[in-house]
C-alpha cells in the first residue's frame, strides 16, 4: 500500500516510528498511517484497559498488546546498550508485571466546589484526571479512592492540590497526605475514624515540615527475604511484588554461590535480606537514606541475620577498590542517575561477580561500558516492566570477571 506508512517500532517516549523517521503518538507496531494522518490499527493495536486512557498520565502504552509492549521493554534496554557501542549479551525474555499489581502510588487531590478530584495528572500537565477506574493500582489502593474524596472534601482548599501517597504493607495500606488542613478536634476525629474504618496500617500528614503519624495501631512493616522490616514514611519499595520477585531471582542467579556480597544502595534490604536468607552468606549493605539504613539495621538485629549495615552515602564516599576486593559479589541498585563514581572504583576491583539492577537503561549502559572497559564481561540482561503500560523500564544484569 503506497498511500500509507507502517509503524515499525515504539520510541523511548512511546510514539510509533515509521521507516522514514516520522513519529506518531498512540500507535502500535503494524499500524498504518494514511496520507491525511489518520491511523489504521494493525494486529498489535489493543483496546485500552482503562476508561481514562490516553488522557491520564499514569499510562502511556495501553494501546499496545502484550507482545509489542514486551518488545518495547526489551528494545529500551537493547537500544541503550547499542547506543554505547556495546556488544549485546544474552537478552532474556522481558518480565512484565500483571495489571492491578502496583502496590505504591503517588496521586494528586484537588477540591473544585463540592467535588474532590483524585488521580494521576494528565500527560505533560498539572491537571488531575479524576479516577473512576484504574488498570494498574492494586485493588487495596483503588478501594480507598472514593472514601478519600469524602474525607478530603472539608480539608482541601479550593483549587489547591494536595498529595495522596499509598503503599501496601504487611498490615495494610500506609497512607500519607500532604497539602491538607486537618486542624482541630473534628478533623482529628475524622482522620482516626477513616483510618479505623478502612483498616489502614498507618495514616500520616505532611504539613511541609515532614510526615507526622496520626494513626498506627501497630508498627508498619514490609517483609523482605522473610524478615519484617519497619517502613519509614515514604520509603522506597519496588513498584510490584511480582516485579520485586523477578529482580530478586535475577540477582540470585547473577551472584551465584558467592560466600560474601556487598549490597550497595541497599534501601530497606530488598536484595540483602533475600540473598542472605537460608544461605549462610555474609552480606554488607550500604544505604545513604538514614531512616532506611536504621530500619534495616533494626530488622537484622532482631533476627540475627548475617548482614552488616552501614549508613553511607555512596555518591560522596563510594567504596574503594580495596574495600570492594573483599567481596565475592557486588549488588548494585542505584537511583536513576546510576552509580558513576562507584562503578569507576568497581571497574578496577577484583570482585568476580556483579549483579546490577537499574531503573534507567541509559545510565546502566553508561556504567556497563565502564565496567567492560575495566575487564568485566556482561553475561546477560533481563528487562523488567514493573510499570505496566509505562515508558519506565527496569532491568537486572550479570557481570563476571
Amino acid at each position: 500500500m503506497t498511500d500509507t506508512s507502517e509503524i515499525l517500532r515504539i520510541a523511548a517516549r512511546g510514539d510509533g516510528v515509521t521507516a522514514d523517521g516520522r513519529y506518531f503518538p498512540l500507535t502500535a507496531p503494524g499500524d498504518r498511517v494514511a496520507v491525511d494522518g489518520s491511523i489504521i490499527p494493525g494486529p498489535h493495536h489493543a483496546p485500552p484497559a482503562c476508561s481514562h486512557y490516553p488522557e491520564c498520565g499514569g499510562c502511556q502504552l495501553q494501546h499496545l498488546d502484550e507482545e509489542s509492549f514486551a518488545r518495547f521493554v526489551t528494545e529500551r534496554v537493547v537500544n541503550a546498550l547499542s547506543g554505547q557501542q556495546l556488544a549485546l549479551p544474552e537478552v532474556m525474555p522481558a518480565h512484565i508485571s500483571p495489571p492491578n499489581s502496583r502496590r505504591r502510588a503517588s496521586l494528586r487531590a484537588e477540591r473544585r466546589g463540592k467535588k474532590v478530584l483524585i488521580g494521576f495528572n494528565a500527560g505533560q500537565s498539572h491537571r488531575i484526571v479524576d479516577m473512576a477506574d484504574c488498570a494498574i493500582l492494586h485493588p487495596a489502593l483503588f478501594a480507598l479512592i472514593a472514601p478519600l474524596r469524602r474525607l478530603l472534601g472539608p480539608m482541601l482548599r479550593e483549587k489547591r492540590a494536595g498529595g495522596v501517597k499509598m503503599t501496601l504493607t504487611d498490615q495494610g495500606v500506609d497512607l500519607l497526605l500532604d497539602g491538607i488542613e486537618a486542624d482541630g478536634l473534628a478533623a482529628a476525629e475524622s482522620l482516626s475514624r477513616f483510618a479505623e474504618d478502612h483498616g489502614l496500617a498507618r495514616l500520616s500528614l505532611d504539613d511541609g515540615y515532614g510526615p507526622q503519624t496520626r494513626w498506627e495501631p501497630e508498627p508498619v512493616t514490609v517483609t523482605l527475604g522473610g524478615v519484617a522490616v519497619s517502613v519509614p514514611h515514604d520509603a522506597f519499595l519496588q513498584a510490584t511484588q511480582d516485579g520485586e520477585a523477578a529482580l530478586i531471582a535475577a540477582v540470585r542467579d547473577a551472584i551465584g554461590d558467592a560466600p560474601t556480597a556487598a549490597d550497595l544502595f541497599s534501601g530497606l534490604g530488598t536484595f540483602a535480606l533475600s540473598v542472605v536468607e537460608g544461605q549462610g552468606r555474609k552480606v554488607y549493605a550500604a544505604e545513604a537514606a538514614r531512616d532506611a539504613a536504621f530500619a534495616l539495621k533494626g530488622a537484622v538485629g532482631r533476627v540475627q541475620a548475617l548482614v552488616f549495615v552501614e549508613h553511607r552515602d555512596l555518591y560522596r564516599r563510594p567504596l574503594t577498590t580495596a574495600e570492594l576486593d573483599r567481596f565475592g559479589a557486588i549488588i548494585l541498585d542505584p537511583p536513576r542517575a546510576g552509580a558513576e563514581e562507584q562503578v569507576k572504583a568497581l571497574s578496577s576491583s577484583k570482585a568476580p561477580r556483579i549483579a546490577y539492577v537499574s531503573c534507567n537503561p541509559a545510565t546502566f549502559a553508561r556504567d556497563a561500558k565502564t565496567l567492560i572497559a575495566g575487564g568485566y564481561r556482561l553475561d546477560w540482561v533481563r528487562p523488567v516492566g514493573q510499570f505496566r503500560w509505562s515508558t519506565h523500564v527496569e532491568l537486572a544484569a550479570a557481570f563476571t570477571r
